[in-house]
């Protein structure tokens, strides 16, 4: 049996996912929020490096010891941006010995389709931590994709909880994707989208399994972000398959797929649990 892994390191999360054969075994994650503070300024904090450095390792441990031939490594939005995001990739070297490839916006947008429709035509959405992507395909070609820089980190750090200002300002950023056209329902990938649905179907512990193919229609997703404006951070905390780490970044995520469907007139999300992970192993030759 052959087994791989791959670690995505995303603006909030760490993530590990095992594959033996061409099938996901498992994933699993922990949150590092490495883009912490970027969007006062232009650097990683020394703490975050430190600690996602140190999840990445642990999980190359993991993996290593779990049988894994071969670990491959991504990092994303914040690690791309922040002008010492070189300083984290050589910190993960150094503690580990494994080279992070840092991928463009557009990989990100073109792994993430992959990994949730593989070759079928459609439209994906990824709210990640400091930006979101949407692309779109057609007749096996993508027509259109665009990674713009806001996330659920950036937010709160830009607005905290104020209601207010998340509407504006998730307004004015849904705005720079312009005219998208071939979007009326669009697939929902990353860790808002998933949990959002979670949270939709009642679930009292996560299942991978449950969650893709639930759909979420525009005016759910802005009745779901209302509720949740009107929430503290504690009591999101509470909600069953909130995980520790996304209770006060969940809000803005929730209000800007709401601005995002506002804007370019989404009449639903779909939700999938597969997304840029199985995406990146797919496009490394790992899986199907």
């Amino acid at each position: 049996m052959k087994k791989f892994a791959v670690i995505d390191i995303g603006s909030n999360s760490v993530r590990l996912m095992t594959v033996a054969d061409g099938k996901v075994l498992y994933k699993t994650l922990q949150t590092t929020r490495i883009g912490e503070g970027l969007a006062q300024s232009n650097r990683l904090k020394a703490e975050a490096i430190e600690r996602s450095a140190k999840a990445v390792a642990l999980f190359f441990a993991r993996a290593k010891a779990e049988g894994a031939e071969k670990v491959y490594a991504f990092a994303t939005a914040a690690v791309r941006r922040a002008e010492n995001g070189l300083e984290f990739v050589q910190k993960v070297q150094a503690l580990c010995g494994l080279g992070v490839e840092v991928i463009s916006g557009e990989t990100e947008a073109e792994i993430g389709i992959l990994g949730a429709l593989g070759n079928v035509d459609g439209a994906v959405i990824d709210v990640g931590g400091a930006s979101t992507e949407l692309v779109v395909k057609k007749c096996g070609k993508i027509v259109y994709k665009k990674s713009v820089d806001i996330g659920v980190v950036r937010l709160k750090d830009i607005c905290g909880q104020d209601k207010n200002l998340l509407e504006e300002t998730c307004k004015n950023f849904a705005g720079e994707y312009g005219k998208v056209d071939g979007v009326n329902f669009v697939h929902a990938i990353g860790g808002t989208a998933t949990t959002l649905a979670a949270i939709k179907a009642g679930l009292t512990v996560y299942d991978p399994a449950k969650i893709t193919g639930i759909e979420i229609s525009a005016k759910e997703m802005r009745e779901i972000a209302d509720k949740l404006l009107g929430m503290t951070v504690e009591e999101i905390a509470l909600m069953p398959c909130v995980m520790a780490g996304r209770e006060d970044v969940l809000t803005g995520g929730a209000v800007l797929l709401a601005q995002i469907a506002s804007k370019l007139k989404i009449e639903k999300f779909i939700v999938s649990d597969r997304d840029n992970l199985e995406g990146y192993a797919v496009k490394k030759g790992l899986m199907q």
